[in-house]
């Protein structure tokens, strides 16, 4: 048996806080709670008081939520994570649903990962780069014919990855508009709870019913080649409207929450709209700097030693991604935006076997739609001042709800 002294034990006492952080600075919308990187240059793992009462973790640092996330000793599990955000009013997270990955541990994730990685290699995203450019013009050409003011998010920034994911899944074309209409409506904040229960609803029957459709005559999309394996429809429906959902909000909020940081930062802006070939160190310094999936959640499922510290079998783990991307450690002078940087190595995809399966794909929209709204309008700005526009605060994927923006048309 292993005996330590109590001053270098890992159960040494750790800094307790009583919630989680989630203000962000006042008129800084992209840039961490002012708490989480203070706890962070203090301590990156410390004790948090969760809603329900249960005392966990919170870990800040990147070298710690990255060797957490690898970590297959902390489960990803929904049931087992007990929920970070403050006001939450319940005490159990219920399992993750038939085929969302995010929320299941090996073998199961394994099964479904297994089945899935050959359809997003990096070679077939980039096939798919005419197909986003010509999405974005057509979007870009119907923006500057309907003429300054638009919303940014309805005109261009949800529907370029959702016609995307509906081209991946075979949405047909005439059911591609009510596809992405309830898609947007599940996060709509003008939706009542009652209508976004329905337009779920609605989705999940429109999911069903395009398996059947691609048993019955299969076409050139994932789901098609999916009705391949052991698959049922039930587990082929699940992966659906989860691959729907995570390739659908996550990068229409990138598009939109990008486009208002380099509004706000013109200067980068006018680099990227200058310089094509910025795109690819762009994109990836805007996925750390605004680390839009910002909190994750793990449950150790036995005892884990980490940073001189003891997490019990049982205890839940909160994981800032935000506060990771900014950590100071990893990234020199991480608060500023440096569409230069080469910013390898961020979380912003997560990391471990939970990585981002459609990383390539969000890449490859956003190395297209970013640029091209910039060369198209390089006088782009916002329509109204930045304190207006409305932000997606309490949801787990932060963005913007609206981005009114405009520009100066050419004399006729």
């Amino acid at each position: 048996m292993r005996h330590e002294h109590p001053a270098h034990s890992p159960e040494r006492t750790a800094q307790e806080v009583t919630a989680l952080p989630v203000d962000r600075p006042a008129g800084c919308p992209f840039d961490p709670p002012t708490e989480l990187a203070a706890l962070r240059d203090r301590q990156p793992l410390v004790r948090m008081r969760y809603p329900d009462g249960h005392l966990g973790w919170l870990a800040t640092g990147h070298s710690t939520v990255r060797a957490i996330a690898a970590d297959p000793r902390f489960s990803a599990r929904y049931e087992l994570m007990h929920y970070p955000f403050p006001g939450a009013d319940f005490t159990e997270i219920p399992p993750a649903p038939l085929g969302d990955l995010t929320g299941i541990d090996p073998p199961e994730h394994t099964r479904y990962r297994r089945l899935l990685a050959g359809k997003f290699t990096v070679r077939r995203m980039r096939e798919l780069t005419a197909r986003v450019e010509q999405i974005t013009t057509e979007h870009l050409d119907a923006m500057e014919r309907h003429g300054p003011v638009v919303d940014l998010v309805e005109a261009y920034a949800h529907p370029v990855p959702a016609l995307m994911i509906c081209e991946l899944l075979g949405v047909p074309e005439a059911d591609r508009e009510a596809f992405t209409w309830r898609a947007a409506a599940i996060t709509d904040p003008a939706s009542t709870p009652a209508q976004q229960m329905a337009a779920m609803t609605e989705l999940g029957e429109t999911v069903q019913e395009l398996v059947r459709a691609k048993r019955a005559a299969p076409t050139e999309d994932i789901l098609s080649d999916l009705t391949t394996t052991d698959l049922s429809d039930a587990e082929l429906a699940g992966l659906g409207g989860f691959l729907l959902a995570a390739g659908l909000d996550t990068t229409a909020n990138m598009i939109g929450l990008g486009t208002f940081a380099l509004l706000s930062h013109p200067g980068q802006a006018a680099a990227l709209g200058a310089d094509p070939e910025l795109a690819d160190q762009a994109v990836e310094e805007l996925l750390r700097y605004l680390s839009i999936a910002h909190t994750g959640v793990r449950a150790a499922l036995e005892d884990v030693e980490l940073d001189g510290h003891l997490i019990r079998a049982g205890e839940s783990v909160t994981l800032s991604i935000l506060a990771a991307d900014r950590d100071p450690a990893r990234f020199p002078d991480p608060d500023t935006l440096d569409l230069r940087r080469r910013a390898t190595g961020h979380l912003a995809f997560g990391h471990g076997i939970h990585q981002c399966l459609g990383q390539q794909l969000a890449r490859v929209e956003l190395r297209v739609a970013l640029p091209a709204l910039f060369t198209r309008f390089p006088d782009l700005r916002l329509a109204v001042p930045p304190g207006e526009v409305p932000l997606r605060t309490g949801m787990n994927i932060y963005g913007v709800h609206r981005l009114p923006v405009t520009w100066d048309e050419e004399p006729a």
